[in-house]
């Protein structure tokens, strides 16, 4: 009994060697290669497609040098304010969150940084499961330790989701303003980047009340922020 325990243990323990070393490779490929899809995107399709068989998501892939500074400025200030200072996890903000959580009774903030939204986006999914939350401080270690800040925030501005199929600054910029990635300006900035929390909510309740304040917060920090050169 005990040896068939033990066996168990190391052919778990070997696939879930073998997952780091998967999950490690992409990441190594994606410092150099662009990804043309996500877990995020992959998950996004298949719910569209349950109504739609026909549906396709929204996504072109820009540049870092083609994304407004604006943008940047506006998504550092709204997710993570000390992107350039942390080495992935923002332990003041967890800590923040925490008391804004303890004290509401209910999750009402996170403190996920961009680097963690993005080991989310690309290879897991939305779930809150304990596991699910170390494996993604797992690939946060291995982004930040292979990948450069700007490269970071520049994979992060193509993937995320901003609408219902909508991916990317780039397929956000031209739903909503009808202009490139390069071409938005603060105030259109501010907006795109205080839809992050609840982008498919937002993309048609653009007037929302929440989403207006939001905005008009983010608006008042971006210049206080930095970004990657």
């Amino acid at each position: 009994m005990l040896r068939m325990l033990w066996r168990g243990f190391l052919v778990a323990a070997a696939v879930v060697l073998l997952m780091q070393f998967w999950y490690l490779a992409h990441v190594f490929w994606w410092q150099a290669f662009d990804p043309d899809s996500t877990a995020f995107m992959e998950a996004g399709l298949e719910r569209m497609q349950e109504k739609n068989p026909d549906a396709e998501l929204r996504y072109r892939w820009v540049d870092y040098n083609r994304v407004s500074p604006s943008l940047k400025r506006a998504v550092i200030a709204a997710e993570d304010s000390r992107f350039l200072a942390h080495e992935g996890f923002d332990w003041e903000g967890m800590e923040l969150a925490l008391e804004k959580n303890l004290k509401k009774g209910r999750i009402v903030a996170g403190g996920s940084t961009i680097s963690q939204q993005l080991a989310k986006n690309l290879f897991l999914s939305a779930s809150r499961n304990p596991l699910r939350k170390i494996q993604e401080a797992v690939i946060t270690v291995m982004i930040e330790t292979v990948w450069s800040k700007r490269r970071i925030l520049e994979v992060y501005l193509n993937v995320i989701e901003w609408g219902n199929g909508i991916y990317g600054a780039e397929a956000a910029s031209r739903r909503y303003f009808k202009a490139s990635a390069a071409g938005i300006g603060p105030d259109q900035a501010a907006l795109l980047a205080a839809m992050i929390p609840n982008p498919r909510y937002y993309e048609t309740h653009r007037s929302a009340r929440g989403l207006l304040k939001r905005k008009a917060i983010i608006a008042a920090r971006m210049r206080l922020v930095s970004v990657p050169r």
